[in-house]
């Protein structure tokens, strides 16, 4: 048995995504009711290109395909789990993730947007300002969405 440290971090994607008014889209996790508020991410599949793979997680997620890429972010973004999560998330097999993230706009209505999907991990969704960011996240990833919000202040939407 590996320890933790010993443990890789799972290769993911994650997506701003953007509407009209630029407020951001984030879901409510089944698996942490409370006070869990994200934004789509996921895992890459094997040989999967990192932007088919937020398009797909995007989809699978919340129904949305009507997107228009506005910025793939450069390099990675990183978290490891909390020691009571560590095991239990992806089978036990990642110490945590290292995330590629992209600014995507949506350009559908509101009726797209369906959580309620095959395998759902939201409960709900709202779209929330930007200065909001970092205070729907979970404690390991305020750091994550700290630094999405920088990115996004660069590139002046608001």
């Amino acid at each position: 048995m590996k320890n933790n440290s010993e443990l890789p971090l799972r290769i993911g994607v994650g997506i701003v995504l953007l509407n009209s008014e630029n407020n951001i889209f984030v879901g409510r996790r089944i698996d942490n009711p409370k006070n869990s508020w994200q934004m789509p991410q996921g895992g890459v599949d094997q040989n999967e290109i990192f932007l088919q793979a937020a398009k797909r997680e995007l989809e699978e997620e919340t129904g949305i395909k009507s997107v228009k890429l506005i910025k793939e972010l450069d390099g990675w973004f990183e978290y490891n789990l909390p020691k009571n999560l560590m095991g239990k998330l992806w089978n036990g097999k990642f110490r945590g993730q290292k995330q590629k993230w992209f600014i995507m706009k949506f350009l559908g209505k509101n009726e797209e947007i369906n959580v309620k999907t095959k395998k759902p991990e939201f409960l709900d969704w709202k779209w929330i300002n930007i200065s909001e960011l970092p205070n729907i996240a979970v404690d390991f990833k305020v750091n994550i969405y700290k630094k999405l919000k920088e990115e996004l202040k660069v590139l002046n939407l608001n």
